[in-house]
């Protein structure tokens, strides 16, 4: 196999990430845009010890499940990758990449089973970045690094592997008022940056340089959000996990404190103040703190502005053994070694752990069982219909504990 080489195969199946995974010469070969059972002909783009890189050149016979992209800009645009596939394909890949990493990594015999949330297809996502790029008139001069007199910055979302920026007037995954807001050119990006995020949801519209802060409605509460801190971008698979989560909560001890670690702008800690009167919030954003000190208010609230390893160093508020309950929420990175370690020898009874990165979460999973934890339920929720991004949220159970 070298680079350049031109050959024919099948498709098998999905890889995380959206490609098709093919078999040439033995040695596996990832190509984008392709569907299980498509023939399609490629060539050798890159190649590595046991596996290659190949672009479609050819679809020689198309699969049942392979469908006409929505967007006109599919295949350039790097947000979407799985545009091709009918959504009960997308939603059978998915299944597949976060069962083969509970198999692979997590070492999970048989893999469990998720439940799985769907989305809405299209105008699901709340929450976007935009980037702009100049497009200067002719004999127009630069006036700053983002300015040029005569010229209007255009509006573009980043191209795939590329830091390109293509310009867009619409996008069918965004929330209706972010697309009407494109149709209508009506966003202003802040001064000096090259970069922004909108968020849009019923009656509440944010934007970095425009209305930053305001309310956003997530069930039966209004939760205060600025737009350049992170928050959920699909409303409807937040509302699903949430209830999900306060489900399983009910069952922990509620005389108990609970933790909520990666707790952002305390929106999970929100729907569950309710149940504890003690809840220890964990982040190290503090941008993103202030926010859930105004979220999530009263005497039991505690706040720690502190990333996870430092709150165990300084021993968290209490020991990890007086908890009843802990969510968390940790980004692609997953637990660190030390959070892993703490929670396996001295978690609480009752543990869910909230995941965009199915590897990850594998991986902790791994070492929360050695620990003694039973994988108790696994649910796969769509936030990211047409992409290949997966979350997930795990319930771990120490054997032997009551329910609340």
């Amino acid at each position: 196999m070298v680079i350049g080489e031109i050959f024919t195969a099948p498709v098998e199946r999905i890889a995380a990430g959206g490609a098709g995974i093919l078999t040439y010469q033995g040695q596996r070969v990832f190509m984008a845009y392709t569907a299980p059972g498509d023939m399609v002909t490629g060539r050798i783009t890159g190649e590595q010890r046991d596996w290659a890189e190949a672009e479609l050149m050819e679809i020689r016979e198309p699969a049942p499940q392979r469908v006409p992209p929505v967007c006109p800009q599919y295949e350039r645009c790097g947000g979407c990758s799985l545009q091709h596939l009918a959504y009960t394909a997308q939603i059978a890949a998915k299944v597949h990449i976060l069962q083969d990493a509970f198999t692979r990594i997590g070492g999970f015999s048989p893999a469990p089973k998720p439940k799985i949330r769907q989305s809405p297809f299209f105008e699901y996502r709340n929450r976007m970045q935009l980037h702009y790029t100049i497009q200067p008139s002719p004999g127009t001069q630069p006036h700053g690094p983002y300015r040029f007199r005569g010229a209007r910055p255009a509006l573009g979302l980043k191209a795939r592997n590329s830091e390109t920026i293509i310009p867009v007037t619409d996008c069918p995954m965004a929330d209706p008022g972010i697309r009407q807001a494109l149709h209508q050119k009506s966003l202003v990006p802040p001064p000096e940056k090259d970069r922004f995020t909108v968020y849009a949801r019923l009656n509440t519209f944010l934007s970095e340089g425009g209305k930053s802060r305001g309310t956003v409605p997530i069930l039966d509460r209004n939760m205060l959000m600025d737009a350049g801190v992170f928050f959920q971008s699909n409303g409807i698979m937040l509302e699903a996990l949430i209830e999900d989560l306060v489900q399983r909560a009910g069952e922990a001890d509620p005389s108990r404190p609970m933790a909520d670690l990666y707790c952002g702008v305390g929106t999970f800690a929100a729907f569950l103040q309710d149940r504890f009167a003690h809840i220890d919030m964990v982040e190290e954003n503090k941008a993103a703190l202030n926010l859930a000190r105004e979220n999530v208010r009263g005497k039991g609230m505690q706040y720690a502005p502190l990333s996870c390893d430092q709150w165990i160093k300084q021993g968290g508020n209490r020991g990890m053994r007086d908890y009843g309950f802990i969510v968390m929420d940790p980004p692609r990175q997953g637990l660190s070694p030390a959070l892993r370690h703490r929670l396996s020898v001295a978690g609480p009874p009752l543990l869910v752990y909230v995941s965009c990165n199915p590897a990850t979460l594998a991986r902790d999973s791994r070492e929360l069982s050695a620990g003694g934890y039973g994988l108790e339920d696994l649910t796969m929720y769509d936030f990211y219909p047409q992409t290949a991004h997966i979350e997930s949220m795990a319930v771990f159970r120490k054997p032997g504990t009551l329910h609340g």
